[in-house]
């Protein structure tokens, strides 16, 4: 677009376009403007500039704090033979072009806005149970200040059969199942609330409300600690892991995969499901961080620079991790196979049982625990931020009190901590179990990631999607994204999920307890919570509007373009509305 091109404007009043059928509404009405429109004093519209990044670096380092989290430690370590499946999946990425949250972002496709309704179920149900792990990490912190270990040995509160030699456990496993979870017999058995894990969970989201209540200008400088020094505490830690007898077995064990294994549809089961959550594809929350970029950042290569840190991360704590179990199988005397867990299991089982065999415990416990909490709060932050984001952008000009943020991430907050008190009690870690395997993993991510290619490259147009980052970067990208977008991950999503539905199998805990039939019933309602989303509001919203099915469907696909992209418009683009709850503002581009 030349720069002497000059934008032209003229406004008609909200009746004036209802008359018309092809409205840009989803029912016939006139949707809002991604949140950049207000209204002064009736005097007719003002442009609301959205918050950006104090600096690009800030974008980077919140986007590396969500995407790397506890599942780089505790779950690609483990799942080392899905290596090559992972790397396959790894570059298959989607950009963002319209300045808004997960819900407004699919204004490009109106009819599909229930994507980003889906996308906001999931990333509430994450940031519900995610921050349970924090809290019991954070539980764990404190009693690492001690100068005795209390799960390194017998005589402890909550040791009540390790003593026994006819029933000997390990003190591990006993200070984590009766002093941290004090667990129940099972999901029908609540039981009392644990007071000590709820003050720790409480204080966690005290922590998290005030490093995310004033917007992403506190939240991108916060990050720049909670984001790096988990890699000081790596190194610190690999160096030590290194240097411990049977490290070495251990490191061999996890850098030579069982090539057998991808033989088996599992594998790739575990592969995908593994990449969508660690990159947070379809959680709609990276979204809302580029939407603070500006309009010409190249999101295009920092695309690839988190994909590289995200899997260089994965990939170096692999080494941390199994060159510990490769002590911990040494000191045991066992194949290191026997001591390899994955999930909660390696985090507050495993490790604490091969740092309670270290010289000096206490200080690689904290370091440990330090580094697992700060992994998670960063990806915590962003997740609130982004639940936050999509439900302003719903109210764009309205109720814009001085405080709505601040208020917005209180009730946010305040919500799930009352969910999270059902996973402090006695029956907690069913209830957590539950929301992991059903609401924000597995099935509901392939769907969500199957549904957001479909629109984008087959709905909205993989060539003009590509058109667009074009504008945004300078330069068209690689043509291989055009090709992942509209077939490769589709296919692959689908596939998996396919997959993922004929092996299903019913939820147990610790492969004893099989949940009831009717905690089976509450976990796949978490499911189809968000899945459904997508095919209702479709079906909803062709119902509201009016004309032939044709033409229902013309214009409910026809992208509500926002006041920024005007400028970037080709002259060839037809006019494009931009509203706001009492005005419609018609732009034309004139040479």
């Amino acid at each position: 677009m030349e720069k002497d091109q000059v934008l032209c404007c003229s406004s008609v009043v909200l009746e004036e376009v209802k008359k018309s059928p092809l409205s840009n509404g989803v029912d016939g009405s006139v949707p809002s403007a991604s949140g950049v429109m207000g209204v002064a004093n009736g005097a007719g519209p003002v442009y609301q500039e959205r918050e950006t990044w104090t600096r690009q670096m800030d974008f980077i380092m919140s986007c590396v704090g969500f995407a790397v989290g506890l599942g780089n430690v505790w779950r690609f370590p483990y799942l080392c033979v899905f290596l090559i499946p992972y790397l396959l999946i790894v570059f298959i990425a989607l950009g963002q072009f319209m300045k808004a949250g997960s819900i407004n972002v699919w204004n490009i496709a109106p009819l599909f806005k229930g994507l980003g309704f889906a996308s906001m179920v999931i990333v509430f149900f994450c940031n519900t149970y995610y921050i349970m792990v924090l809290a019991w990490g954070f539980y764990y912190l404190i009693h690492s200040f001690r100068s005795e270990l209390p799960w390194s040995s017998c005589g402890n509160p909550g040791n009540l059969t390790c003593a026994q030699l006819a029933a000997a456990r390990s003190p591990i496993i006993e200070f984590w199942e009766n002093k941290v979870l004090n667990i129940s017999s099972g999901l029908d058995d609540p039981g009392t609330i644990n007071w000590e894990m709820t003050l720790c969970l409480m204080a966690v989201w005290v922590l998290v409300y005030f490093c995310v209540w004033k917007g992403v200008k506190s939240t991108g400088k916060i990050v720049y600690f909670t984001a790096t020094f988990p890699y000081v505490v790596l190194i610190i830690l690999l160096v030590r892991g290194v240097t411990l007898p049977g490290a070495y077995d251990g490191i061999m064990y996890y850098i030579k995969p069982d090539w057998s294994k991808l033989q088996e549809a599992q594998v790739w089961i575990d592969a995908g499901t593994q990449i969508f959550f660690s990159y947070a594809i379809g959680l709609g929350a990276l979204t809302a961080l580029g939407s603070y970029n500006r309009f010409n950042n190249d999101c295009y290569k920092d695309a690839f620079v988190l994909a590289l840190i995200n899997s260089g991360t994965s990939f170096f704590a692999g080494f941390v991790v199994f060159s510990i179990l490769g002590f911990m199988a040494a000191e045991q005397g066992v194949d290191i196979s026997q001591v390899a867990e994955s999930g909660p299991g390696l985090a507050f089982i495993a490790y604490p049982k091969a740092v309670s065999l270290m010289p000096v415990a206490p200080l690689w416990a904290a370091l440990f625990f330090f580094m697992l909490l700060l992994l998670g709060l960063d990806s915590q932050f962003v997740g609130v931020e982004g639940f936050v984001t999509g439900i302003l952008d719903l109210f764009p000009g309205q109720h814009n009190h001085r405080y709505r943020r601040e208020i917005a991430v209180a009730v946010c907050c305040s919500l799930c901590f009352i969910i999270d008190i059902s996973m402090v009690t006695q029956g907690g870690m069913y209830v957590f179990q539950l929301f992991d395997y059903y609401s924000a993993s597995g099935m509901t991510l392939l769907w969500q990631t199957f549904w957001e290619c479909i629109v984008v490259a087959w709905v909205y147009g993989a060539d003009r999607f590509m058109d667009d980052v074009a504008r945004m970067i300078g330069y068209r990208p690689f043509p291989w994204m055009k090709w992942c977008w509209s077939f490769i991950t589709p296919c692959v999503c689908m596939g998996i999920f396919v997959f993922h539905l004929v092996n299903y199998k019913p939820l147990t805990y610790n492969t004893d307890y099989v949940y009831p039939w009717w905690g089976e019933a509450v976990g796949w309602c978490l499911a189809l919570s968000s899945m459904l989303c997508i095919p209702v509001s479709i079906v909803y919203f062709l119902f509201r509007a009016r004309g032939t099915f044709r033409e229902r469907w013309d214009h409910l696909t026809t992208p509500v373009w926002s006041f920024h992209h005007l400028e970037f418009l080709s002259p060839d683009v037809k006019p494009s509305s931009i509203v706001d709850d009492n005005k419609v503002i018609i732009f034309e581009s004139v040479m």
